[in-house]
């Protein structure tokens, strides 16, 4: 009989996300008596979340035992994955301050954690933290695979194989599929019947094939019955999640004019661009329907929901959940077992698409199973859908290299290159910016940046 897989999970006390992903987990046979390892730095969330897990794993009818830890070290000893989904400096005090620091200065964002001033900023806070990580999982577990689910994605996984190439990793995001799914839900249809293809980088692939299964077998292009849904008010549906906040028009419009659509979320697509959030241009905010200040609102009512949901886990004899769209029980199972898998994850562009960067940080589809994780090749994307991933993987590439290097100036230079950034401020204006973030942050960046 097959043993049973080690699972640590590294921020365990996101809780949410614990259930979501644990959930699957326990639901899956092979991985119903593995040992769960939960670790976190906060003691108090830690006991949390080991509530609303054992209940899972009871509801489940899963055999595995839990442990609690908050020694990184202890909680890696051995595994054989590791799960990593943490926020360095929380929504207090350190998202607060992008947000606030930034406007001041006059720049507004809407979620601040992939790019921009405030990707750059999460991106300097976090990288150490996993690069520890990897040390940790070089000494204790050398063979465990990374799943990674923490932002800025592509900065944060573009470092660490930089610096430590010999640890199984693979950034995982649930944009591609959960996408894929609003869409279906758009035109009224099963998302069952999809078929696509989808290639470019973190928060900015884009469906380069989307088809759907006809009653005689065969695939169409659903493409012109998206357009059509849109151009004929029917699209997009209200926001599956009640947020009237959020509605979808970015993403619409860029299919508009660019023939293709775009993998991540209208409130995070604005601010990658320079075309949608500008000082005194409260008419294309209207326009686009742009959520400014998005994140740190969904943060509070997610922070208040999460008390009421507590409290209900805590006296709830079983907590029973549908499975989540995420892909780490998915690919455990494929590790483990060997039984095939496809899912989208971001990696090393080795040869992977053509007219991107090598050696840049790409998201395609990748086959798993008892071989790895294995990357599929893509070939040329279209070029105009690279050229706009080239201004986004510009700040992704001077920003990994101030950290790899502790070039201070490198941090400066990728918010210069930030399209949004630079759409709005000037070059002084930026500099003023970046120098205001770095005191802000104080301790919670590295000490090079802080000479």
């Amino acid at each position: 009989m097959m043993t049973a897989p080690k699972i640590t999970f590294i921020g365990a006390g996101s809780t949410i996300f614990v259930k979501n992903i644990l959930g699957d987990v326990f639901h899956r046979e092979a991985l119903k008596s593995a040992h769960v390892a939960l670790m976190d730095i906060d003691q108090t969330r830690l006991e949390e979340s080991h509530i609303v897990v054992r209940k899972l794993m009871d509801s489940a009818g899963a055999s595995g035992r839990i442990t609690c830890h908050t020694n990184q070290k202890a909680a890696l000893q051995d595994a054989d994955f590791v799960v990593v989904a943490f926020q360095i400096g929380g929504y207090e005090p350190c998202t607060v301050t992008d947000f606030e620091v930034c406007k001041r200065h006059g720049l507004e964002q809407t979620i601040a954690d992939t790019l921009g001033p405030g990707g750059i900023m999460r991106a300097l806070r976090t990288i150490p933290h996993l690069w520890r990580i990897c040390e940790d999982m070089t000494e204790v577990c050398p063979k465990a695979t990374m799943l990674n689910y923490v932002n800025p994605m592509a900065m944060n996984t573009w470092a660490m194989y930089a610096r430590y190439p010999h640890i199984k990793q693979v950034g995982l995001c649930h944009s591609v599929q959960g996408t894929a799914e609003e869409l279906a839900r758009d035109l009224n249809i099963d998302p069952a019947s999809l078929r696509y293809r989808c290639a470019g980088i973190n928060h900015m692939a884009f469906y380069l094939e989307l088809e759907r299964k006809t009653a005689d077998g065969t695939y169409v292009n659903l493409y012109p019955e998206l357009l059509a849904a849109y151009d004929a008010g029917q699209a997009p549906k209200p926001n599956i999640h009640g947020n009237e906040r959020c509605q979808n028009i970015v993403r619409y419009e860029m299919f508009k004019k660019l023939g293709y659509f775009v993998t991540e979320s209208s409130e995070h697509f604005a601010e990658y661009t320079p075309w949608f959030i500008k000082p005194g241009r409260e008419d294309l905010i209207a326009r686009y329907k742009v959520p400014l200040d998005e994140y740190p609102k969904r943060c509070v009512e997610q922070l208040a929901n999460w008390h009421k949901e507590l409290e209900e886990y805590k006296t709830a004899e079983r907590i029973d959940i549908k499975p989540s769209r995420e892909y780490a029980s998915t690919i455990m199972n494929a590790l483990w077992t060997g039984e095939p898998s496809v899912i989208y994850g971001n990696v090393r562009n080795e040869g992977l698409i053509d007219n991107l960067p090598q050696g840049s940080c790409v998201e395609v589809a990748c086959l798993v199973d008892a071989n790895g994780i294995q990357p599929t090749k893509v070939g040329t994307i279209p070029s105009h859908l690279a050229a706009m991933m080239q201004t986004n993987i510009n700040v992704q590439t001077l920003l990994t290299e101030a950290i790899l290097t502790e070039n201070h100036d490198r941090v400066y230079h990728a918010a210069m290159m930030d399209p949004h950034t630079a759409a709005v401020l000037g070059i002084e204006e930026i500099y003023a910016l970046v120098d205001d973030l770095i005191a802000a942050h104080g301790d919670w960046l590295p000490a090079w940046l802080r000479r």
